[in-house]
């Protein structure tokens, strides 16, 4: 990686790194500050806006609805990422090109558009700026972030402005965890190499992306947050929590994501189709002696109970299949990529129907071959984590120059 200072040099007034926080300042969202300008900083502008059910204020309305109806902003178009604008799509789906019924507003469809046919979507919808406003939940393999790379090398190419508004990461942003992909397993649930667990807001990623990883600068300015601090998990910023996707339910689905949702690269479910989605997993076959195996390893913050359920969808449907349930006693000490590994190993050597997918999607989770490679040859978790930590420390030290918050 090299550094750039191309980010750095995108600032505005609202865009500055923001000073430490009084003590109990609540949270504002990176939107909430630009509404407070009274949308100084799109004057003038044809705005669009990549968005999705999270976009919300405080009250739980969607900014669309209000920038709609606020004279001082030309909001012209609405791009809808995977799952679409209003999330009526499931995993895998968008809602494709409509008219927005409430607003009247034509939506683009962005789901797996990149370089120039998502350029030509902007340039054919007339924009000026695209805005960019969506509830990130802090793992690499979460489309939206991705979504937010596309969008801003779309608009460098087609010569637009591009303005993200932060939001908090819920599970916080102390720190990089987990593997680092490695650029030859790049896909649309990794395009760079970041880490596994990146630790940062949207805002910060897109100054990361600029300053790193776009083939040409973007003309960026990103709202950052007021009173948000690296330490906070996501209820304490008192916004309400709108799911990003079907099954990211609650911020505890969150919390254990970026360890549990490397069950999508084997033949166990990951809890899709359950309550609690990848909270369970199971497969037809596993019994108790998973959840001991789990709890026999002390793993901090958390502990694994013996589970029996039968998912409506996906994997297993209609089936019932035993596994684990986790429950998280300890946010703080909790690591959910370390926990992803230690089950991903205890399952394998409790249950012989363990197996990866045969396209070796865990491969493309976790970014290399390592973690697959190293369980198949009977590494333990601590040897698994011990595999990635220089890369993860050379990421580590980028990442901090484009940090916004302490």
């Amino acid at each position: 990686m090299h550094l750039s200072r191309r980010s750095l040099l995108a600032s505005t007034s609202l865009a500055a790194v923001p000073a430490a926080p009084r003590h109990r300042e609540r949270p504002r969202t990176g939107f909430e500050r630009l509404a407070a300008d009274g949308y100084a900083l799109l004057a003038g502008q044809k705005v669009g806006v990549v968005t999705n059910p999270t976009g919300v204020t405080r009250d739980a309305e969607h900014i669309v609805d209000v920038m709609h109806r606020d004279p001082r902003v030309g909001l012209t178009a609405v791009f809808g990422p995977e799952h679409g604008f209003r999330g009526t799509a499931q995993a895998g789906g968008s809602e494709g090109r409509y008219d927005d019924p409430a607003t009247g507003l034509p939506v683009y469809d962005t789901y797996l558009k990149s370089g120039r046919p998502l350029a030509d979507v902007f340039a054919a919808s007339g924009v000026d700026t695209v805005v960019f406003d969506i509830q990130d939940v802090g793992a690499r393999f979460y489309t939206y972030i991705w979504t937010l790379y596309d969008c801003m090398e779309a608009a460098a190419a087609a010569g637009l402005r591009c303005v993200v508004l932060d939001r908090p990461n819920p599970v916080t942003g102390r720190a990089a965890t987990g593997p680092v992909l490695h650029r030859g397993f790049a896909t649309f649930v990794g395009r760079q190499p970041i880490a596994q667990s990146h630790g940062m807001t949207v805002a910060e990623l897109a100054r990361l992306f600029d300053g790193e990883f776009l083939t040409a600068p973007v003309e960026l300015d990103v709202v950052a947050m007021t009173g948000w601090r690296r330490s906070q998990w996501y209820d304490a910023a008192g916004l309400p929590w709108v799911p990003p996707s079907p099954n990211m339910p609650t911020p505890d689905t969150a919390l254990v994501y970026s360890g549990t949702c490397l069950f999508e690269g084997t033949n166990l479910s990951e809890g899709r189709g359950t309550t609690r989605p990848f909270e369970l997993l199971g497969a037809e076959g596993l019994d108790g002696r998973w959840a001991a195996a789990a709890n026999a390893l002390g793993l901090p913050g958390v502990r694994f109970r013996e589970a029996y359920f039968a998912p409506t969808f996906s994997k297993f449907q209609g089936r019932t299949v035993g596994g684990v349930q986790i429950h998280v006693h300890d946010r703080d000490a909790f690591d959910p990529v370390r926990t992803g590994v230690a089950l991903l190993v205890t399952a394998k050597r409790v249950w012989s129907g363990f197996a990866w997918r045969a396209d070796h999607w865990i491969d493309k989770l976790t970014g290399s071959t390592w973690v697959r490679t190293a369980i198949d040859a009977g590494a333990g978790p601590d040897e698994v984590v011990a595999g990635w930590q220089a890369e993860l420390e050379a990421f580590r030290r980028v990442r901090k120059e484009y940090l916004l918050y302490r």
